[in-house]
């Protein structure tokens, strides 16, 4: 009895850092999507499509050189951590500080002097792509520095800094982003480089929200410092390793998570690449091409990766309770720990993704009032179950990594990348499917990873399990109940307003009373069903408080 106590315990640790990370993550999506409407209006689809394809090679350079950095920092001071090993934490901290130095300084000046070679011999076709990647080039400096705060607190089992500094970031960010894409364009409106001034503008609030994230993580550790120091000098280990060796472990660790990000990431870039070669083959024009990638880009893959954000914060939390379950070899902590993050992730992806499908003309509608709404339904619809898989990916590439398997995750990445291009390329040599092969491959890309991950998990840990019903079933099932409601309640509303309002108001105003009514009828439905006792509930955030209601509501004894 006393064991399970103890898994509820470490579970409700890791699951509440999670819960603040990802509901940070939330609103920083949330604020990302705001700003982005006024943005997205003001660059165009031209200038959508540049600033989409500027900020996948920054997000290739990134991976490279420093995005690795906080989970690797995290997983190596939770493991010192649980040993007690607080001088070898501080020294680790310190040398990984100087890694993010000479690694972002050093990429960062090789993508502000390439920006136009690239420009000319990798995307001719996005002409003025060269501005947004110098604006972006610092950026990566300051969020190699940023990783290495942001990792060691990640470490030590608190969030709390991280979630902040994202909220802070981009806030920062919007407010930049909007003013810059304007008045760049504004002051370049005779340019033939207009919407690449532009682009170059929206990616100023990157650069600017990351530094001040960077400003917030250094105040908070002046002050967590003398804590640190303290838990320094009580340290009794005998064993302080080496640079070389704390270097040597941190690349170690660095290497696989670089690979399988780059992965993931190339499979982006390599899309727009062959999307841009071969219809320009077909003799479609550069400018249809840009816009459509920009309604890819700007649209589907921005309402997508809202919930997606979810899973890689659940992903973030896990890996240090899953590293000190796996470093005391306590198997049935880990299995809850991994379990409990894939279910916490399907209550989010199962109804994210029946929602997209139900309402995604109606969401694109409402907030890019300007763009092909109809088309952008149809991405949604065809595309969101992307959602589940990314979700899985991410949670079971975290527990890999979590039981020093870090080479599988980038196997599993290679092999799925290999099927990507494969369909991708026929599909568009072969069909006038078009965007819609984007939207393919997006979605072929994590069921491959996700399959094998699970495969892997279930060879490494033997004991592993997972309760399909559970943790699929149940969600999948409230889900369908969800959106069933919200075709209803969105159907009705938008007809009845029509006939005193306007279609935008209507469709805005239905739009939003069937979310809310889809959120009510998926938890009663998910409750109805069993679908968490009340020890999981307990894990999350207010649990208590929630419980309470359900009582009341007779969901739960």
């Amino acid at each position: 009895m006393s064991d399970k106590r103890q898994q509820t315990s470490e579970g409700a640790d890791f699951l509440k850092q999670g819960s603040i990370l990802a509901m940070a993550s939330l609103l920083v999506r949330f604020i990302g999507m705001i700003y982005r409407i006024p943005m997205s209006n003001i660059l165009g689809e031209e200038g959508n499509g540049i600033y989409a394809v500027a900020v996948d090679v920054y997000d290739i350079v990134l991976i490279i050189s420093s995005y690795s950095i906080p989970l690797a920092l995290s997983k190596i001071i939770a493991a010192q951590s649980i040993q007690k090993q607080y001088r070898n934490t501080g020294k680790t901290f310190r040398l990984t500080l100087i890694f993010a130095l000479v690694s972002g300084g050093l990429f960062g000046i090789l993508l502000f002097a390439g920006s136009g070679f690239i420009e000319t011999h990798i995307y001719p076709d996005y002409a003025g792509v060269r501005y947004p990647l110098r604006i972006l080039a610092p950026t990566v400096f300051i969020v190699a520095l940023l990783g290495g705060f942001r990792g060691f607190f990640q470490g030590k089992k608190t969030m709390i800094p991280t979630a902040v500094s994202q909220v802070i970031e981009q806030i920062v960010n919007a407010i930049v982003s909007v003013a810059g894409a304007y008045y760049l364009m504004k002051w370049n409106a005779e340019s033939p480089y207009k919407s690449g001034w532009g682009a170059a503008g929206g990616t100023l609030g990157t650069c600017m929200g990351a530094f001040f994230a960077l400003l917030l993580v250094i105040f908070v550790y002046w002050i967590y410092r003398p804590i640190q120091h303290k838990l320094e000098r009580k340290d009794r280990t005998q064993q302080l390793y080496s640079a070389k060796h704390i270097y040597r472990m941190l690349i170690l660790t660095i290497l696989p998570v670089i690979l399988s990000q780059t992965v993931y990431q190339i499979s982006g870039l390599v899309d727009y690449y062959l999307f841009g070669n071969i219809l320009g083959q077909k003799g479609i024009e550069s400018v249809v091409i840009k816009s459509m990638v920009g309604m890819y880009s700007s649209k589907y893959r921005l309402l997508t990766t809202l919930p997606i954000a979810i899973s890689t914060s659940i992903a973030s939390s896990m890996i240090p309770s899953a590293v000190a379950a796996f470093t005391k070899r306590d198997i049935p902590l880990l299995n809850y720990n991994i379990s409990s993050g894939i279910k916490f992730n399907m209550i989010i992806a199962f109804p994210c993704t029946i929602g997209y499908m139900v309402l995604g003309q109606g969401l694109i509608r409402m907030l890019f009032p300007s763009s092909d709404y109809i088309t952008g339904g149809k991405l949604m619809l065809a595309g969101s179950v992307a959602i589940i898989f990314y979700a899985i990916s991410n949670v079971t590439g975290g527990a890999l990594q979590s039981i020093d398997k870090m080479r599988i995750p980038v196997i599993h990445s290679a092999i799925s990348l290999a099927i990507h291009v494969g369909i991708v390329m026929v599909l568009l040599k072969l069909t006038g499917l078009n965007v819609y092969v984007l939207v393919i491959g997006n979605v072929t890309f994590p069921i491959v990873v996700s399959i094998l991950n699970i495969l892997a998990l279930k060879r490494y840990i033997p004991r592993f399990r997972l309760n399909p019903w559970m943790t699929f079933g149940v969600p999948l099932s409230a889900s369908l109940w969800m959106g069933v409601s919200v075709a209803i309640v969105y159907t009705i509303i938008h007809r009845l307003c029509l006939t005193f309002m306007g279609g935008y108001i209507a469709n805005a105003l239905a739009s939003i009373l069937s979310i809310l009514v889809g959120i009510f009828v998926f938890f009663w439905m998910f409750l109805s069903l069993k679908g968490m006792t009340k020890e999981e509930l307990f894990d999350f955030p207010m649990g208590r408080k929630l419980y309470l209601v359900a009582r009341k509501l007779h969901l739960m004894e």
